[in-house]
């Protein structure tokens, strides 16, 4: 159950993690093949209240870019790591709670999380494996019974919230900014550990020594990356804190913070108030920050390499792998067997119809599985419009699109079943929109956290009709267009 603190570590310490508090909430296992701990007490366990015999709990400092500009040291300020466990499927899995309480990172900072964000961490983390995006998993949440202080809005107006745990799991919660930090400082000896450890760790079918077992560790890491951004486009997904202490070394989505699901198309849409003005973050420029970013990693990296050219060889198979899940993916949200070039051209224009007409994505996508190729009928997509008038207003370009759309599938080699089965796996019913995880939040504040868990069971099936539930795939609805929460989130937590 425990493991040597790697390189740049410290250990946290045990008061910290023993701190005593009142548990309100018995944290939920979301995977009956994940780590068993016998003959603990899950509870006092993830929230904090004791540690497994053996456990030594650590933190890690890791710097970063952050919002395109280089911050320093930054490092676990409020997430401690438990230790590992092997689970019955074989795999290892990093336990880290987080909002436990301070750190030696933590920079003056209390170290704790509040449960809105807590929940919502909660929640996404599993929305999005189930989503089959790549992501770390949330083992627990518990409550604290702590009042923790914060200014949501960071204007001047801070209030007591209730506290929370979540235990996150991962095989690695290594970052961009673990290898950013030492080479910030020139100390190459432990940047060549830090790479040296993570490669037999974390990619140990890689092969080779020097120059070219780095370079083709880089090259993997780009790959997962761009698969990872290509799966948040293909469901919505807005990350809304992309900075390089928030990538993960594996391509897992990790650190949730104010993310959001695009509703009404808006590829210039963040969720983020600290990003509001720039909108750095917004959606449609999620992979060229992401490729950004990389380009980050590289330079941190160069010191190890005599020939850098190496490097622009792996930040090319990140253009190449995302311009492949691109086409794979527009194929199979349009049902199609593969995508043509003139395709591309297809979801492009409905993309701009979809902005135009202020659509919503997710219903969209969703409702075009049920089109007549034979008779494609405009009314199949009425519950994706958020305004009535522009839904009269576009009628006709919408009706043209769909007619060339339809023209396009009688075309295709898939039968009409294989066409609707593809598009159902790629185009999900149900989302985590933000109003959605704030109706949840606003009942678990009140002592109710029974939304959570209905939530949580909802976003388990994200692919399946679920009768009875079909208020979890309804559009937002007017009322959280402008409210906190719901539309626009800050990253306090």
């Amino acid at each position: 159950m425990c493991r040597t603190c790697p390189l740049g570590t410290r250990q946290a310490s045990e008061d910290t993690v023993r701190a005593q508090r009142r548990m309100r909430q018995r944290p939920c296992q979301v995977h009956r093949r994940w780590p068993r701990l016998a003959g603990m007490t899950h509870l006092h366990l993830f929230g904090g209240n004791a540690l497994y015999p053996g456990m030594q709990p650590w933190a890690v400092n890791y710097g970063g870019h952050q919002f395109g500009h280089w911050a320093g040291q930054l490092g676990d300020g409020r997430a401690i790591s438990l230790g590992e466990a092997i689970g019955t499927d074989g795999g290892r899995y990093e336990l880290q709670l987080k909002g436990a309480g301070p750190t030696p990172y933590s920079r003056g900072a209390d170290g704790r999380a509040v449960l809105r964000s807590s929940i919502r961490e909660f929640l996404c983390s599993e929305a999005m494996h189930h989503l089959d995006v790549p992501t770390t998993r949330a083992l627990s949440l518990v409550g604290t019974g702590d009042a923790v202080v914060r200014d949501m809005f960071y204007d001047g107006h801070p209030q007591r919230e209730p506290g929370a745990i979540v235990c996150r799991v991962a095989p690695s919660f290594i970052r961009f900014g673990n290898f950013e930090l030492p080479s910030a400082r020139g100390d190459i000896a432990p940047l060549k550990q830090w790479v040296d450890f993570t490669i037999a760790r974390d990619f140990p079918a890689l092969v080779g020594a020097g120059e070219a077992l780095y370079a083709n560790w880089f090259a993997q890491v780009c790959e997962r990356t761009a698969v990872m951004v290509a799966h948040w486009m293909r469901v919505g997904f807005v990350h809304g804190v992309m900075n390089t202490d928030n990538m993960s070394i594996l391509g897992l989505t990790i650190d949730y913070g104010p993310y959001g699901w695009v509703d009404d198309y808006d590829p210039d849409w963040t969720p983020n108030t600290t990003d509001a003005q720039g909108r750095r973050y917004r959606f449609g420029t999620q992979p060229q920050v992401a490729y950004w970013n990389l380009g980050r990693l590289a330079q941190a990296l160069a010191p190890l390499f005599a020939d850098q050219a190496l490097l622009q060889h792996g930040l090319d198979r990140f253009r190449d792998t995302y311009l492949a899940c691109d086409r794979h993916d527009t194929a199979a949200k349009l049902g199609l067997a593969e995508c043509r070039d003139e395709d591309l051209q297809l979801i492009d224009a409905l993309r701009a119809l979809m902005r135009e007409s202020e659509m919503d994505m997710t219903l969209t996508f969703r409702g075009l599985i049920d089109l007549s190729p034979e008779h494609p009928d405009p009314a199949q997509l009425r519950e994706a419009f958020y305004d009535e008038d522009k839904r009269l207003a576009d009628a006709p370009q919408l009706q043209q699109w769909l007619q060339r759309y339809a023209a396009r599938l009688q075309q295709d080699p898939l039968s009409p079943d294989a066409r609707r089965a593809r598009m159902r796996l790629a185009n999900p019913r149900y989302v985590l929109r933000n109003y959605l995880a704030q109706q949840a939040i606003d009942r678990a504040e009140q002592g109710d956290p029974s939304g959570v868990q209905e939530l949580l069971e909802v976003m388990r099936r994200p692919y399946d009709d679920q009768p009875g539930r079909d208020a979890f795939a309804a559009r937002r609805p007017e009322w959280a267009r402008d409210r906190a929460g719901c539309s626009m989130l800050s990253c306090s937590s």
